[in-house]
């Protein structure tokens, strides 16, 4: 019985001994032999369907990246105009809800001078109120701790920027000299 599958050369009885190891290690090295040729045409296909695949993987690849580029820009758009109309929206909202306030002040003191006046008045309060908060969080960025983060976020960018910006051409140009 002949079983190509089994280790030995193809022989029925037990494992080669030690002097027939050698006679197939010469085989391999330097005379061709039957088999040795088979295998050479299943290594290169084998490369080959490698390289398509991998070719067929990185061309998938960039596929789907053109398509997420796509849809970044497309949602970059539309995140614009969501801004823009929830910047609208809220406006509509705070001048209905003004307008409402001035009607029950309105109703409340039957006058419209004097709830417009009121009204007024609860607009400065609340300007005057959002200044302070605003100045208030401006002091605490001049906080020793905060100014520290800051400048050390603001180094972490710089070395940042110039690790990924390419050398100026002028820059080439003089090593190149």
């Amino acid at each position: 019985m002949h079983d190509p599958g089994r280790d030995g050369g193809g022989r029925e009885d037990g494992p080669a001994g030690p002097g027939e190891a050698r006679s197939n290690d010469e085989e391999l090295r330097g005379q061709p032999s039957g088999a040795a040729d088979a295998a050479d045409p299943g290594i290169l296909d084998d490369i080959g369907r490698a390289g398509r695949a991998a070719r067929h993987l990185f061309g998938a690849q960039l596929s789907l990246l053109i398509a997420e580029l796509g849809l970044a820009r497309s949602a970059i758009s539309w995140i614009l105009v969501a801004g823009l109309a929830a910047t609208v929206a809220g406006v509509g909202l705070g001048l209905t809800v003004m307008a409402l306030i001035g009607v029950l002040l309105a109703s409340w003191l039957h006058s419209w001078p004097w709830a417009l006046a009121v009204l007024g008045v609860l607009q400065l309060l609340f300007l005057g109120g959002m200044i302070m908060l605003f100045r208030r969080c401006m002091h605490w960025l001049t906080l020793p701790d905060s100014r520290n983060a800051w400048r050390e976020t603001i180094r972490q960018a710089m070395r940042r920027s110039e690790r990924e910006a390419p050398a100026e051409p002028a820059a080439k140009r003089e090593e190149g000299i």
